[in-house]
This record gives C-alpha cells, sequence and structure tokens, in this order.
C-alpha cells in the first residue's frame, strides 16, 4: 500500500481513530497495532507474511535463548553467531540466488567445464523479493545483537517484539529503528499540539518531494535518459545525473519524513534519516546526513565487529562496510561498485584526516576568502563525486552505467534536449537542502497559533494543491525495492 493513495489515507485514519479511543487500554491497543501492520504487509503479498513471522521469532527465540545462558559467555556467542547467519542466509537466498548461479556458471565456463549439470543441481527460480525484507530484518537482527551485547537486559514478549518488526510506517523503506528507541514508547505513547503539527508538516513535506519534484524528474528526464543514453546529447545526460539525484533524495527522503510524520500522529518518535545530505563537505559528512539510520546501524553492526578504527585494517574495514551496503541494495555488479567506491571515497576522507592531524596538528589558517573557496570546492567535489556514483545505482547494468558516464563527456554530439522546468525542479531540489528545516519550522509556528478548523482547512488546500501539482499516477518509491 503506498503512502500516497486514498486507500492509504483511508486506513490511516481508521488507525489513528482506533488508535485514540485505545490510548488507555495498554493491551488491546497493542493487539490492533499488530492486526494493523499485518494487514498493511499483507497487501503486498500475502506470501510474504510468514517470513516476517519468522523474523521476528528467530530474534525472540535467540533472546529468550540467550538470557537462558546469561552466565556462559560461549553459548551465547554461540547462539547469536547462529541468528545472524540464519539471516545472513535468507537475505542470500531472495537476494543473490540467481547472481550466485550465474557467477557459479561463469567460473565453470572459464575452466572448461560444462555448466548442465550445475544448472540441474541449482535450478533457475523467478524469485520474487519480498517488500521490506532488509529493513525489518536489520531491525530484527539489531534486537538480538543489542541483548547478546548486553546480557543483563530482560527479554521481551513475542508479541512486543513481533510489533517492533512490523511496524507499518516503517517496514517498507525504514527509518530503521532500534529497540530501545522503540519498544519503550508502546506504553507511553506521547502527543502534544506541537508534535500533532509536526506530524501533519511531515506528511505534506514528505508529500511535495515524491509528487511533485521526484515524480516529474523520473517522468520529463530520467527515466528515458538512463533507458537510452545513445539518443541524448551530452548536456542532456549530465542534467538528468543531477536531476537523478535530486529524485533520489526527494524519493526516499519523501517517504521517510511521511513515515516519521505517520509515526509522530500516532504518539511515536520516529529517529530522523535525512539531514540536509546535499550541503555535506566530504564524504564522511555524506552518510551523517543521507539515511543516517543506514548508516548508524552498518557501523554499529558491521564496521565496529570487523574491528573498526582499533582493530586491522581501518581502510580496509570501511571499504568492506560500504561494499556490504551496496550489495545490500541488489545482486549487481554495478551495486558493488557503487559501495566500493564510497568505502574508497570515506577511505580517502579518513586518511586527510590523518595526515592534517600528523603534519598540521594546530589546523590551517587562511583567509576567510580563501576558506570560502576551500568550502566552495569540498562541496562541488562531493556534490559531484556522489551524483557520478547514483549513475551506477540507477542504471540497468554496469554496462549501461559506463555509457552514460561516458557519454557526459563527449561534447558535442547530437541529441535531444529536455524540459526546462526540470532545471527549477532540481534547484528546487537543492534549495530543500538550505532553507528546508527553517520553512517547516515556519509552517508549524503559523499552524500553532491559528484555531484548530482552520488548521485543518490549510492542511486540506496544501495537501489538495500538492496533489494536483503531481501526475496522475505516482510512481512506487525507490527504496521499496530494497
Amino acid at each position: 500500500m503506498n503512502f500516497v493513495t486514498l486507500e492509504f489515507a483511508t486506513f490511516f485514519l481508521f488507525v489513528l481513530a482506533a488508535g485514540w479511543l485505545l490510548r488507555d487500554r495498554d493491551g488491546e491497543y497493542r493487539a490492533f497495532l499488530l492486526a494493523c501492520n499485518l494487514f498493511f504487509y499483507a497487501l503486498a503479498g500475502m506470501a510474504f507474511v510468514p517470513l516476517l513471522l519468522a523474523v521476528a521469532v528467530l530474534n525472540w527465540g535467540a533472546v529468550r535463548l540467550m538470557s537462558r545462558f546469561s552466565g556462559q559467555p560461549r553459548k551465547r556467542k554461540g547462539i547469536i553467531a547462529l541468528d545472524v547467519a540464519l539471516h545472513v542466509a535468507l537475505l542470500a537466498f531472495f537476494k543473490y540466488y540467481e547472481f550466485l548461479i550465474l557467477g557459479l556458471e561463469s567460473l565453470a565456463s572459464a575452466a572448461g567445464l560444462g555448466t548442465g549439470i550445475l544448472r540441474h543441481a541449482l535450478p533457475s527460480m523467478e524469485i520474487l523479493f519480498p517488500v521490506g525484507l532488509s529493513f525489518y530484518t536489520f531491525q530484527g537482527l539489531s534486537f538480538a545483537i543489542d541483548h547478546y551485547r548486553c546480557p543483563d537486559e530482560p527479554p521481551r514478549a513475542f508479541l512486543d517484539v513481533l510489533l517492533f518488526v512490523s511496524f507499518f510506517p516503517t517496514i517498507m523503506a525504514g527509518p530503521i529503528m532500534r529497540a530501545r528507541q522503540f519498544l519503550p514508547q508502546l506504553g507511553h505513547r506521547a502527543w502534544d499540539s506541537r508534535g500533532l503539527q509536526e506530524g501533519f508538516a511531515l506528511i505534506l513535506s514528505g508529500l511535495f518531494k515524491k509528487v511533485v519534484i521526484a515524480s516529474y524528474l523520473s517522468e520529463h528526464i530520467v527515466r528515458d535518459v538512463f533507458e537510452s543514453p545513445e539518443f541524448y546529447s551530452s548536456w542532456t545526460i549530465l542534467a538528468a545525473v543531477y536531476a537523478y539525484s535530486i529524485q533520489i533524495f526527494c524519493d526516499f527522503s519523501g517517504y521517510s519524513d511521511m513515515a516519521v510524520g505517520v509515526g509522530r500522529l500516532m504518539g511515536f518518535r520516529l529517529p530522523e534519516n535525512f539531514r540536509s545530505p546535499y550541503l555535506a563537505l566530504n564524504i564522511q559528512d555524506f552518510w551523517r546526513r543521507w539515511h543516517i539510520t543506514l548508516s548508524l546501524w552498518l557501523r554499529d553492526y558491521l564496521y565496529i565487529p570487523l574491528g573498526g578504527s582499533r582493530r586491522g585494517n581501518r581502510y580496509l574495514n570501511l571499504i568492506i562496510t560500504m561494499a556490504r551496503g551496496g550489495l545490500g541494495h541488489g545482486s549487481n555488479i554495478r551495486f558493488l561498485v557503487w559501495g566500493v567506491m564510497h568505502g574508497v571515497g570515506l577511505a580517502v576522507v579518513h586518511a586527510f584526516h590523518e595526515l592534517k592531524k600528523r603534519f598540521r596538528p594546530d589546523g590551517f589558517t587562511s583567509s576567510p576568502a580563501l576558506h570560502w573557496c576551500g568550502v566552495g570546492a569540498s562541496w562541488l567535489l562531493t556534490f559531484h563525486f556522489v551524483s557520478f556514483l547514483w549513475v551506477f545505482f540507477r542504471a540497468e547494468d554496469m554496462e549501461r552505467s559506463l555509457e552514460i558516464l561516458r557519454r557526459i563527456f563527449v561534447f558535442g554530439q547530437p541529441g535531444e534536449g529536455f524540459p526546462l522546468l526540470v532545471i527549477p525542479a532540481v534547484l528546487i531540489g537543492l534549495a530543500l537542502q538550505l532553507f528546508g528545516a527553517r520553512l517547516f519550522a515556519a509552517f508549524v509556528d503559523v499552524q500553532e497559533r491559528l484555531p484548530w478548523a482552520v488548521q485543518a482547512v490549510v492542511l486540506a488546500l496544501v495537501g489538495g494543491f500538492i496533489l494536483k501539482m503531481g501526475p496522475d499516477g505516482v510512481m512506487p518509491f525507490i527504496y521499496f525495492q530494497f
């Protein structure tokens, strides 16, 4: 069920009304919320519901077993290792099965061996990837791993674990929550005037980003150029690269805004997921601003266990972590390249900081003019590094990715242009990085001062205007496929 539909609006109004009526009846509300979560996910595919239940059972069971062996670290370590292995196997099967088959066939062909026996033993299967699998497995794993690290923490009831894993605003595309962020709120949901206004404003913000900016850029330049770059000039292809950078930001942050806003109206405070990422001055700063909950998850549950900056090779650990983050988006070499290049970018930034500490421990001193020139150069370099790497994320395959990047620099070639409205759409997407937070706060401040009836009218008018500006059919959110 897409957030940008009348069906979801109807469903959500029902959830809000029933949740308000059950606000003082904790047990009944938990049962009701669980039913809503499962219903919402079942609409994406009834066959996926048992998989969701299995993830909840695995992690709840692992925590219960570890609690029984609280004084036996070796057994606890074995239990969490098995839990992690089962989740990795689950993700690998759905995401990488066919990729594995193709890889083994390539190796067999290179060795001069036939592939018939291999294909017979491991048949090709059209596997439908469950919506949101990565997100709720990451949440479930974080619950079990956190308990392993804090053995004195009492285990939670299965109903609570299932509610945490299946929470419908976040199950499709995050933000990725931690159990200690969400579970305490189940019995202590909080509403206030400011929180409710922020919830509505977040939903409108997400609608605008998705329906107006992301959908327009996809429909009028990104889709066509990335599918057939050979028909377009270098300037049009470059414009499409910039446009996709803004599209994916508006699409994904738009979903996150709506998810956080929906949670806020339900009385839950969900973690922030985006913080003006295209204002970043280096790639490390970018990942502190982009998909923040995933960045923190990769840091806490992959980078640090690998050794982080304390054990092993810090730079290799960064590259491995980001390579895993890239492959988490799909079984294609282009995602691996995307992740590895981000890892290399992070390694370069860390190496630069180490050199600066070693040779200039007191820092650099420069005139204001030179300082701001350096800031501008850092921003331009980071933005273009990120934007060009998005090509690997969007293109259909590796060959198409390289062709798009090559054609950017083949100046003077004939080809189709692009609608001029693409330029203001891209500029608006960039302006949201600078002024979005202030506009959001100003809107909430004005709404709080108005009578509730006027507030409702303003929200309805703004929401209707946004929907009117968008296309007839709104594409699914990009991250639903991951």
